[in-house]
């Protein structure tokens, strides 16, 4: 499928304008055709080029996205090298920014989508790193179907955001769409006591969620540039299918509301 890209300004209260990079899927002679859409948040260091890969290639499948970029209150739309001082610059605003305006960027990114004339009027959200982290917290919006979010980074340690004191885990009982969780097992940035509170917290928290925990990955497996030698082409195949499966699914099937009633499973084999 063929794509459009643009890019919309949206003030924020937080400070400044936030860029939205916007990527149309487009059908030759259906003008009028319908799309749902997905919020693609990115890692520290904004919206970078594997990032717009990964956007492309959701659009590809059929998905209007919107990526937007995090740190308007500090700086422009343009991404953060990925070197020393690039990596420094994203860590420090990653936890001056508030909580509720990162809430505010997810918010608006929704807007965005919903008000498109060739949107369904379902969204979806995913990200990796921070941008993990992000895709968990725009799933507490109750407009949210469904939620695919990578190697998700400070949830465990509620770490987020000015103060390092976010509410991301005792909100789980928000969240009303679908989740879906990927860690690397040899991800540093998210121990394994850490894996194992997220998985406990959204399990008595009745989230409707399906958990994934990849032997040899490290963190950043899925990013195919300057990633430490962490990228696994493979294991980001794979990871990529559990996406499109869970979005083909929730956005586009006419499924209604979860009904969330007990399923009788048979002791059969």
């Amino acid at each position: 499928m063929l794509i459009q890209e643009s890019h919309k300004d949206v003030a924020t209260q937080a400070g400044g304008d936030m860029r939205i990079f916007l990527f149309h899927p487009t059908i030759a002679n259906y003008p009028k055709a319908k799309f749902p859409g997905v919020v693609v948040f990115s890692e520290i260091y904004q919206v970078t080029g594997p990032v717009t890969r990964f956007a492309r290639q959701i659009a590809s499948q059929g998905y209007i996205v919107a990526a937007p970029s995090s740190y308007h209150e500090f700086t422009g739309p343009d991404p953060l090298a990925y070197d020393g001082p690039g990596t420094d610059k994203g860590n420090e605003w990653k936890i001056m920014k508030k909580v509720s305006a990162y809430d505010e960027d997810a918010t608006l990114s929704i807007d965005a989508l919903l008000a498109l004339p060739t949107c369904n009027g379902r969204i979806g959200a995913t990200g990796m790193c921070l941008g993990g982290h992000l895709a968990y917290r725009c799933a507490l919006d109750s407009r949210i179907s469904s939620a695919i979010c990578y190697f998700a980074t400070d949830i465990h340690s509620h770490t987020l955001g000015e103060g390092k004191n976010d509410d991301s885990l005792t909100r789980a009982k928000d969240i009303k769409g679908e989740l879906v969780m990927i860690f690397g097992k040899m991800d540093n940035h998210v121990p394994p006591e850490g894996r194992d509170l997220i998985r406990k917290t959204l399990h008595e928290a009745g989230v409707c969620f399906s958990w994934y925990e990849i032997a040899w990955a490290q963190h950043a497996f899925i990013r195919d540039e300057l990633s430490k030698g962490r990228y696994d082409p493979a294991i980001a195949g794979i990871c990529f299918e559990m996406l499109k499966e869970l979005f083909n699914r929730t956005l586009r099937s006419e499924l209604g509301p979860r009904s969330g009633e007990d399923i009788e499973v048979e002791d059969i084999c």
